[in-house]
């Protein structure tokens, strides 16, 4: 295989198609259903079907013997399913997303969402790099390999719509497809993060999640504060009693026993090589505000809070009026959306269910309290890599990057991940993506960064190539 030009025809896909394509993809406001309850009627999760389609369907010809259906099992969102032929017996599962993200506030001028713009090698714009880039990254990389007539494995490639909600229709679409996906020995993810765009990264481990709304209710109506207070207990001073049962207020530590592991030593390795591949990129890729320090100085400690260990954020609130509409008045309840990161190994739904007991148990005062769980997932801990997707990972990063590759855990959640991990608990993983600093997925200003998008590419093809020779 000549990997110049392999890179030359990632490349020359991504600048004549790839891009293009994905601009008009940003286009799309293809909200998650969690985020759009009338996707169905709105149109646009087909919509973005239908642009992923066409292209992928274009490139079949290509591919011979390749082939692409849409399914749609009842009252799910629909999944993107295409089968490519390879040699041996082996096959590779390939994994992607196309649901997004709502909108978020604070784009910068000029910047949105919905609004795509390239800007020094980045594409700005919604779902870009989370996840739409997946299916292109992937068919890259096979049509790269085709066309210098290189082996690889039969390959299937599954984009679901249901990722940024839970993928909780993805289950039933992989018992559906069952005998088609079979048993892979190997699964790559192109929906995670990079410590750095000069590297590549291998993700090792996700965390998984606890998410909910803790609703505090303590009058039928709102009150004169004058009143009301130093008889009438806050609902928001009840509120943060009870997130003290589960994180302390001072150090963001999270309390209970119950959430807690310990962290392999093997992962401990890993964060700190990446704290010395990195530096002060650790904390620095984030917009912190004049005179902000991160948690810690320690960066190996860093690492590991964001990969390891939960973590509570507080991503909504309700029951507060703006600050223009806030009158002298004591308010009859408090609502906040939590969002609970779990360390790799805890199952999900069993810490969603502590959490509930923990934050309803005993509520003070007797005020009304309850959480409302809305989504759950276990994370994910990879089996330690094959020598022989050591060396290919070494290869390929070298010839695409210029430099060898790093490993570190994620601090998000890929649902498919963990299903994977125990369906197929003999596979190979191959889980990396281009979320590097300040590409802020979810948030304002999110982006792709387009030559880390090539190398990815090509580094996927070079694998692939590799895997097939590690079977025969």
């Amino acid at each position: 295989m000549d990997t110049v030009r392999l890179g030359n025809k990632v490349s020359q896909l991504w600048d004549e198609e790839v891009v293009p394509q994905l601009v008009e993809y940003i286009r799309i406001p293809n909200k998650s259903p969690m985020f759009d309850a009338d996707w169905e009627a709105h149109g646009h999760m087909d919509a973005a079907v239908t642009l992923l389609e066409r292209w992928a369907r274009s490139k079949l010809e290509q591919l011979p013997g390749a082939k692409l259906e849409v399914v749609r099992l009842p009252g799910r969102t629909p999944l993107i399913c295409i089968e490519v032929p390879g040699q041996g017996e082996d096959s590779v599962l390939m994994y992607g997303h196309l649901d997004k993200q709502p909108e978020m506030t604070g784009w910068s001028e000029g910047l949105g969402p919905w609004n795509p713009v390239i800007r020094d090698d980045k594409l700005y714009g919604r779902g870009g790099a989370d996840d739409g880039y997946a299916l292109y990254g992937a068919l890259s990389a096979l049509l790269a390999l085709q066309e210098q007539g290189v082996a690889h494995a039969r390959c299937v490639i599954l984009i679901e719509s249901c990722e940024e909600s839970g993928s909780y229709d993805l289950p039933h679409y992989m018992d559906h497809l069952a005998e088609r996906i079979g048993n892979p020995s190997l699964v790559v993810c192109l929906d995670s993060g990079c410590g750095d765009y000069e590297h590549l990264w291998l993700t090792t481990s996700l965390r998984g999640m606890a998410g909910g709304t803790l609703r505090v209710e303590v009058l039928n109506e709102g009150v004169h504060s004058g009143d009301a207070s130093g008889i009438v207990p806050s609902s928001f001073r009840i509120a943060r009693q009870l997130l003290s049962r589960l994180e302390d207020p001072a150090t963001g530590a999270i309390l209970p026993a119950e959430l807690q592991v310990e962290i392999p030593q093997e992962r401990l390795a890993q964060a700190q090589h990446a704290a010395q591949v990195l530096g002060e990129k650790v904390h620095s890729k984030f917009p912190f505000v004049a005179g902000m320090q991160p948690v810690s100085n320690d960066r190996v400690e860093l690492i590991c809070n964001r990969t390891w260990r939960p973590q509570l954020a507080v991503t909504g609130a309700d029951g507060l009026p703006t600050l223009a509409d806030a009158g002298n008045v004591l308010r009859p309840q408090t609502a906040l959306r939590l969002s609970l990161r779990l360390p790799p190994p805890i199952n999900g739904e069993q810490a969603t269910r502590f959490v509930k007991g923990l934050l309803e148990r005993d509520p003070p005062y007797g005020a009304r309290v309850y959480f409302e769980t809305e989504k759950d997932g276990s994370g994910w801990n990879a089996q330690s890599l094959a020598p022989w997707l050591d060396a290919a990972l070494s290869e390929a990063s070298t010839a695409a990057f210029g430099a060898a590759y790093a490993a570190m855990g994620e601090g998000g959640s890929i649902p498919f991940m963990a299903l994977l991990g125990e369906k197929f608990p003999q596979a190979q993983f191959l889980i990396t993506g281009v979320l590097g600093p300040q590409s802020n997925a979810h948030g304002p200003n999110e982006f792709l960064h387009i030559p880390t998008g090539k190398k990815v590419s090509q580094v996927v093809a070079m694998v692939l190539a590799s895997h097939i020779a590690s079977t025969a």
